[in-house]
C-alpha cells in the first residue's frame, strides 16, 4: 500500500510538471509576439535583499525581536543579579536602545533600527499595549481591602500624595522659566510636576511583595490597600489635570469635568451590572466564549475612546474599565489570561523602547543639570518617602512597619513613566525634565529594595530575637518542594515511606514555588489553595498532616535552599526536570541546590512512577550512606527491594549496549536508589532513556 501511494506521488509529480513544463515554453512564444524585452540580472543582489529590512512590515518584525528580546535580556539579569524586579530590567533596556546608549555610541545602527518614519506605528502599538495594560491594573485593584483598613489606609495614601505634589509644585515654581515648554502656562506646569511626583507604581509595588513574601503579612496588607487607595485618586487626579491642561478656558473645564463624571456614572451604574451579570454565568466556567471576549474588548475599547473623546486620556477608560470588573466568578482570572501576555511581553517593551527613545541623558551634561536632577530626586524621596513613614506613624503603626511602608510607596516604576509620556504627549514637560524624571522614577524604584533590606537589618539589631536552633527531638524533617501536583504527590508518599511509615516520626512540609510574575492577589489566594488540594489529599489518604507553605519568586534556588534552613530540613525531596539547552537531569535550578543546602537531597527522576513496591539501591560499599538513607525504607511491610553492589552493574560496553552498565539487572524496579556521585561515575547521564525512576541522593559527607 506504501509502495502504491508513492508510485503515485512520484507520477503524479512528474506528469503535472512535464505539463507545466509545456505550459511555460508555449508562454515565452506569447512574450515575443508582444515584444517584451526581459532583463535578468545573473549576479547576486545583496543590496536588494537588505532593502527589504526597510520595508514597513519587515522593519516591524526586526524592531519587535530585538525589543522583546532585550528587555526579557536585561529584564533576567535584574531578577537573578540585582534581586530587582525585572520590569525594571525591561524599562533600562529600553532607555538603553535610546539615544541614551545605542544612539549615542552607534548612531547608523538606531538609524536603521528605528527610522523616524517608523515610530508613530511603534507609538500606535504602544498606546494600545498601554490601554491593555492599564486594564490589567485596573483588575487587579482590590477594592474589598479598602473596607478593613480604609481609615489608616486612606490617611497614609493622601499624605503620601498631598506632600509630593505640593513638593512638586514648589519646584515647578523655581523650574519654570528655565525649562517650561514656551506656551505652557505655569498652572498645568506646576501640576504636572506635582502628580509626577506623587505616583506610586501599584504593579511594580504588588511584585516586590510577592517576592520578600509580605502579602499575607499585616505590613502587606496595608501597604496594597494603601496603593490601591493611592492609585484611585492619582489616576482621579491625573484625568483632572489632564483636562485642566487641555481646556483653554474655565467653561471647558468645567464642561470636560461634568462629562467625566457622566461617563463615570454610566460605567457604574450601567456597565458594571451588565459586567456582573455576565460574571455570573462564568462563576463555574473554564473558558470564555469568542462573543463574550469580544464584548468585554468592547467595553475596553469603548471606555478608551470615550475618555480621549472627552479630554481626560484613554489609559483612564481602560483603567475605569478593569476596576468595574465584577470579582464574583473567573470572568477576571479568564479575560486577564487571553490578554495579559499579550500586554506584558510584546506591547510594554515596545512603550519603554519608545520611552527611551525620548529620554536623552546626554542633555544632562550640564552640570547644572544633574544638580537639577539630584534636587528632584531629593524632593521626590522626601515627599513620598518621609510623608508616607510619618502618616503611618501616626496612623498607629511601630517605626520599622512606618518606614517600610514610606519605602515601598516611594516605588514609582512603570507607572510614573506612564504619567511622564502623557505630560510629554501634552507638549507640558520639556525634554530635559522629562530624562530628570526618568532617572527619578528609576533610581526611587531600584532603592526601594536595599531600603527596605536596611530597615529590617538595623531594627534586627536593635532588637533581641533568640536564635532559632534546631530541635533537639528525634523526628525526621522533609521538605518537599514541588512545581507540578504529580511530582508533589509522588514526593509526600516517598516521604512516608523513608519514615518507614511512622507518623509521630515524620514533620513533613510541603513547599510549591511558582516564578509567574504575573498573577494578581485574588489569583495567588486561588492558584495557593488549589496547588496543594491534591497534596493535602494524599496526605489525608496516608493519615498524615502536611504543612503547606506557598512563595512566588524569579530565584527558585535561593527560595528552597534559605527554606530549608529556616526549617532545619533533615531531607529535602525534589523533582528533576532537564534544563531547555542541557541533558544533565542536576543542571540549572537543581545544580544550586545540590551545591548550597544544607539538607541531605534527594532528586527524583520520574519515569512513570506510580507505586514504590519494587526498590533497588545501588551502593558500592557497606558503609555507603545510601544503605542507612533506606534502612526504613527498606524495612516496610509488603517492600520488595533488593541491595545491588555497583561492581556487579558494570560490563564492557557492546553495540547492543553502549552503556558500562548491565541495564538487565536494573529493569523491573519501579524506583532505584543511586547516591549522585555513583550516579555521574556510571553515566547513566548520557542515557536517551532511562529504564526506570531514579533517586539521586546527595549526602553532606560526600
Amino acid at each position: 500500500m506504501k509502495t502504491r501511494s508513492s508510485f503515485f506521488y512520484g507520477f503524479t509529480l512528474l506528469v503535472f510538471g512535464c505539463l507545466g513544463y509545456y505550459l511555460l515554453q508555449a508562454g515565452s512564444v506569447l512574450e515575443s509576439a508582444k515584444n517584451i524585452n526581459i532583463t535578468v540580472n545573473e549576479h547576486l543582489d545583496t543590496e536588494n535583499f537588505f532593502n527589504r529590512f526597510h520595508h514597513p512590515l519587515a522593519l516591524l518584525f526586526l524592531q519587535i525581536i530585538v525589543v522583546c528580546g532585550s528587555a526579557r535580556f536585561v529584564g533576567y539579569l535584574f531578577t537573578r543579579k540585582l534581586k530587582q524586579p525585572s520590569v525594571m530590567g525591561e524599562i533600562v533596556a529600553g532607555i538603553l536602545l535610546g539615544p541614551s546608549l545605542l544612539g549615542y555610541y552607534f548612531p547608523e545602527t538606531m538609524g536603521f533600527l528605528f527610522p523616524p518614519s517608523s515610530l508613530p506605528t511603534l507609538g500606535t502599538l504602544s498606546q494600545i499595549g498601554l490601554v491593555l495594560f492599564m486594564f490589567i491594573i485596573g483588575m487587579e485593584l482590590d477594592l474589598s481591602v479598602l473596607k478593613n483598613k480604609a481609615h489608616s489606609a486612606i490617611i497614609i495614601s493622601h499624605a503620601s500624595i498631598i506632600f509630593p505634589f505640593f513638593l512638586g509644585m514648589i519646584l515647578a515654581y523655581y523650574f519654570y522659566t528655565d525649562y517650561a515648554p514656551k506656551d505652557v502656562g505655569f498652572l498645568s506646569f506646576s501640576l504636572f510636576m506635582g502628580i509626577a511626583m506623587s505616583i506610586t507604581a501599584f504593579p511594580v509595588l504588588a511584585r516586590i511583595l510577592q517576592e520578600r513574601n509580605l502579602t499575607r503579612t499585616p505590613l502587606g496588607a496595608m501597604v496594597l490597600t494603601c496603593a490601591a487607595a493611592d492609585d484611585i485618586t492619582a489616576w482621579i487626579l491625573l484625568a483632572i489635570i489632564v483636562t485642566i491642561s487641555k481646556a483653554g478656558n474655565l467653561n471647558t473645564a468645567l464642561f470636560t469635568i461634568g462629562l467625566s463624571f457622566a461617563y463615570i456614572l454610566t460605567m457604574i451604574y450601567l456597565v458594571a451590572p451588565f459586567l456582573k451579570r455576565l460574571g455570573s454565568i462564568y462563576i463555574s466556567r473554564e473558558n470564555l466564549t469568542r462573543t463574550a471576549v469580544a464584548l468585554i474588548l468592547m467595553i475596553l475599547f469603548l471606555s478608551s475612546l470615550t475618555t480621549e473623546v472627552i479630554g481626560i486620556h484613554a489609559l483612564f477608560g481602560a483603567f475605569l474599565a478593569g476596576v468595574i470588573m465584577p470579582a464574583e466568578g473567573n470572568l477576571k482570572k479568564l479575560i486577564a489570561e487571553k490578554i495579559e501576555d499579550l500586554a506584558v511581553i510584546l506591547f510594554l517593551p515596545i512603550f519603554f523602547v519608545i520611552t527611551g527613545l525620548r529620554t536623552k541623558v546626554n542633555l544632562l551634561n550640564d552640570s547644572h543639570l544633574w544638580l537639577v536632577f539630584g534636587l528632584v530626586l531629593l524632593v521626590a524621596v522626601v515627599g513620598k518617602f518621609i510623608g508616607s513613614a510619618f502618616a503611618a506613624r501616626v496612623a498607629g503603626s511601630n517605626w520599622e512597619d512606618s518606614l517600610s511602608i514610606g519605602a515601598l510607596m516611594n516605588t514609582r516604576g512603570l507607572m510614573e513613566l506612564v504619567v511622564l509620556n502623557i505630560g510629554y504627549d501634552l507638549g507640558i514637560l520639556s525634554p530635559e525634565i522629562f530624562a530628570v524624571f526618568v532617572l527619578m522614577a528609576l533610581v526611587t524604584t531600584l532603592s526601594t529594595g536595599p531600603l527596605l533590606d536596611g530597615i529590617q537589618k538595623f531594627f534586627a539589631r536593635t532588637t533581641t530575637t533568640p536564635f532559632s536552633e534546631k530541635p533537639s527531638d528525634s523526628k525526621l524533617r522533609v521538605l518537599v518542594a514541588f512545581a507540578q501536583e504529580k511530582m508533589g504527590k509522588s514526593l509526600v508518599r516517598f516521604a512516608f515511606s523513608l519514615s518507614g511509615n511512622q507518623k509521630k516520626n515524620l514533620e513533613l512540609i510541603a513547599l510549591h514555588i511558582s516564578p509567574n510574575d504575573s498573577l494578581s492577589n485574588e489569583e495567588i489566594r486561588k492558584y495557593r489553595d488549589a496547588s496543594f488540594e491534591a497534596i493535602r489529599q494524599t496526605g489525608v489518604n496516608l493519615g498524615i498532616q502536611v504543612q503547606t507553605e506557598y512563595r512566588i519568586t524569579d530565584n527558585v534556588t535561593y527560595e528552597i535552599v534559605n527554606f530549608a534552613k529556616i526549617k532545619h530540613s533533615d531531607i529535602l525531596l525534589i523533582g528533576a526536570a532537564k534544563p531547555l539547552f542541557s541533558r544533565s537531569y542536576t543542571g540549572g535550578k537543581i545544580k544550586g541546590i545540590l551545591n548550597y543546602c544544607p539538607a541531605t537531597v534527594g532528586v527524583l527522576i520520574d519515569n512513570g512512577l506510580e507505586t514504590i513496591e519494587r526498590v533497588a539501591i545501588l551502593y558500592k560499599g557497606e558503609k555507603d550512606p545510601i544503605l542507612g538513607f533506606a534502612q526504613k525504607l527498606t524495612s516496610l511491610k509488603g517492600m520488595k527491594s533488593n541491595k545491588i553492589k555497583v561492581e556487579n552493574l558494570i560490563q564492557p560496553e557492546t553495540d547492543l549496549n553502549p552503556y558500562p552498565i548491565a541495564l538487565n539487572q536494573i529493569t523491573g524496579y519501579s524506583l532505584i536508589l543511586i547516591d549522585l556521585n555513583v550516579w555521574e561515575e556510571l553515566g547513566f547521564e548520557k542515557m536517551d532513556l532511562l529504564p526506570t525512576s531514579f533517586l539521586l541522593v546527595r549526602f553532606l559527607t560526600t
